[in-house]
């Protein structure tokens, strides 16, 4: 047995399945960058790799080492394996049993979606006539936005009371003390949206 001297100029050329890995790893990128409605610019930034890297990888010209990856992946809040397996079908039906659902004081919550949206909390919760949930303050800053779908919501935060009919919509500072309580006679629907201040 012997080896072949490599000659010089010998240039590794990338397979089939090379290529067909690279195109892949760019497409779910791109993809999962597009659905949170985010530029290259804010998840390399949350990255903390260049602009350039990001826009190698979703073109399909990258050759990340395994912390990009690792680092790209906790940017966008999945799995390597995610980044880099075939494409999955362009709709995905999650039953309401399947989300995350809680809870908290007489309330039941439940996460409105089954993707983390990064910088924000969108939460769905039931309070039963005369409920009451206490909430939890967040970083300096956060915004948080109160929806109410269906009964009468009463909030309270920071001495301030506010009164919620269905449609109605309470824009309040999410780092300050507050609760939710249901002053009606029927189940009151809610929805809190709340957006986090980056720590800087």
């Amino acid at each position: 047995m012997y080896w072949r001297r490599a000659k010089l100029g010998d240039v590794h050329k990338p397979s089939a399945a090379d290529v067909d890995l690279a195109e892949r790893l760019g497409k779910n990128v791109s993809h999962l960058r597009a659905s949170r409605g985010l530029t290259q610019q804010q998840l390399a930034k949350l990255a903390g790799i260049p602009r350039a890297t990001w826009g190698h990888l979703e073109s399909g010209a990258g050759n990340p080492t395994l912390a990009v990856l690792h680092r790209v992946a906790g940017a966008l809040q999945v799995s390597i394996e995610e980044l880099v397996s075939p494409p999955r079908a362009s709709a995905r039906h999650h039953p309401s049993s399947s989300l995350t659902t809680k809870v908290r004081g007489h309330a039941t919550v439940r996460k409105l979606l089954p993707d983390p949206i990064p910088g924000m909390e969108i939460d769905r919760f039931e309070l039963p006539p005369g409920g009451r949930m206490i909430g939890v303050p967040h970083t300096p800053g956060t915004t948080e936005y109160l929806m109410c779908e269906k009964g009468t919501l009463e909030l309270v935060a920071s001495g301030e009371t506010y009164l919620l009919a269905a449609g109605d919509v309470v824009v309040f500072r999410g780092d300050q003390r507050h609760s939710y309580s249901n002053p009606g006679n029927v189940s009151a629907v809610g929805y809190s949206v709340v957006v986090i201040a980056r720590v800087a």
